[in-house]
């Protein structure tokens, strides 16, 4: 039976998976995947994944937070065997709930740097995705420009633009200064920055960057995907937003850029378990690394895969090496930094 994409709410929504599912979810030939991915950025690895393996993906997609939710409430009688969500602090909560198990693949452990995997195997990472600061061409020279700490200086009074303190990209980031320099100098950092907001945040990375463009501010923290996807969209007004601005990377003298995944982690009570690492392994293979490089605009988890033309153009840079499970151990303390500082 196949596994209809939709999205469903409370009771209704154990009812229906148990319905779909109640035929065939132990089946040799499949694995049930909860994607926080779009489909358009996973569905082409899915079907290339089934044509070599003969292994069927039944595929339901939604957001993030409400297939965590959708995990907890179906409990034991879940009939999802494999997860990919979005930010390592997602993937931290999903540990934390209880919703995945340990996996051990000298695979995995090869193809995928310790810094972006659970030390006990609970997640793995399947692409990076940087968060760098992006600046109004025509108002700001890349020589003034040095590190994410450098934002709270006054020089940058009214002149940020960057999403609430509710996003998960965001929250991550202060997790990530936390680790590097305590929350005693985070707090102070991020008091420095909300005084330099150039309005209350709202809106999406692509609208920091829009608004850049448009000259509400003249500098914009945004994730390099985001940007990705303007520069080569349909979207013509998105395009020429995205052109007025150039990207620079922070703390390369230092730490490195802020970098955080797209990642996969095999559920509790997967009733496919063997053929869920089956894909997780296939994800992490150079072909398919490849491909998020080409068509996602993140960069491939996996050493030694050729980056996209659009990545190259962008150039090499430092990222943080921190291991990324450190980033949700520190989320509770980031929001309660950024609610102190004001940060809306």
């Amino acid at each position: 039976m196949s596994f209809k994409k939709a999205i469903f709410s409370g009771a209704a929504m154990v009812l229906t998976a148990a319905t779909l599912f109640s035929t065939g979810v132990m089946a040799a030939g499949e694995v049930n995947l909860y994607s926080a991915r779009k489909e358009a950025l996973i569905k082409p690895l899915l079907d290339r994944f089934s044509e070599q393996t003969g292994i069927k993906v039944n595929l339901v997609t939604g957001d993030a937070d409400a297939l965590l939710k959708r995990l907890q409430s179906e409990g034991r009688n879940s009939p999802a065997d494999l997860l990919i969500t979005t930010d390592a602090g997602r993937l931290y909560r999903a540990v934390e709930a209880g919703v995945t198990q340990a996996v051990e693949s000298e695979t995995l452990r090869q193809a995928v740097p310790e810094a972006y995997r659970e030390p006990a195997g609970h997640w793995y990472g399947l692409s990076l995705r940087a968060r760098p600061i992006f600046y109004l061409k025509d108002k700001v020279s890349p020589g003034e420009l040095s590190s994410y700490e450098d934002l709270a200086d006054p020089k940058w009074a009214g002149r940020i633009c960057i999403r609430s303190s509710g996003n998960i990209y965001n929250q991550s980031l202060v997790a990530s200064m936390i680790a590097h320099s305590g929350e005693e100098k985070t707090e102070q950092w991020a008091a420095g920055l909300v005084r330099n907001f150039a309005r209350s945040p709202k809106g999406g990375d692509r609208d920091q960057i829009k608004a850049a463009a448009a000259g509400e501010c003249d500098i914009a923290v945004a994730n390099t995907y985001y940007y990705g996807g303007m520069l080569t969209g349909k979207d013509e007004s998105e395009r020429l937003a995205a052109e007025k601005v150039a990207l620079f990377w922070p703390n390369q003298s230092g730490r490195g850029t802020h970098v955080n995944i797209s990642g996969a982690a095999v559920t509790a009570h997967a009733g496919n378990r063997d053929n869920a690492i089956k894909l997780l392994e296939f994800l992490v293979q150079p072909e398919s690394q490849s491909w998020y490089a080409e068509v996602n605009y993140e960069y491939p988890v996996r050493d030694g895969v050729a980056w996209s033309d659009l990545l190259q153009q962008w150039g090499q840079f430092k990222s943080d090496n921190l291991n990324l499970s450190q980033l949700g151990k520190n989320n509770s303390s980031a929001v309660m930094i950024m609610d102190r500082a004001g940060w809306k």
